[in-house]
């Protein structure tokens, strides 16, 4: 003996009108695509179906730390065991204008001066 959910199901998978429009109903109720669609309409459909970006952690914290990270290769620079090239040529840039003697001297202004 077949019981009633046997008997829906081999309704529900026969091609009469009612069982394609019990089919739609139930694609409807449990949150799936109604009637046939196309790839692309799908991918809208999964889209709308995957979470919101901004309650994603990935997503959120997907940016390094950058405060530690610079205060680590600085400190592993000091110890010569990380070459920041960039540094190096801003230090050299600093060395060489030193040389010619055009060392930038950089005075305060007396308390009454605003600074423009």
């Amino acid at each position: 003996m077949a019981t009633n959910y046997v008997k829906y199901a081999q309704l529900i998978t026969g091609k009469s009108n009612y069982a394609r429009r019990m089919k739609r109903l139930s694609n409807k109720i449990f949150g799936e695509v109604a009637t046939p669609t196309n790839a692309t309409s799908l991918k809208v459909v999964q889209m709308f179906e995957s979470r919101p970006l901004h309650t994603n952690e990935e997503i959120i914290h997907y940016y390094p730390r950058h405060i530690e990270t610079h205060a680590l290769t600085s400190k592993l620079r000091e110890y010569g065991l990380f070459r920041d090239e960039h540094q190096d040529f801003v230090e050299e840039m600093k060395r060489l204008r030193a040389l010619r003697g055009k060392v930038k001297v950089w005075r305060q202004k007396p308390d009454g001066e605003k600074n423009e």
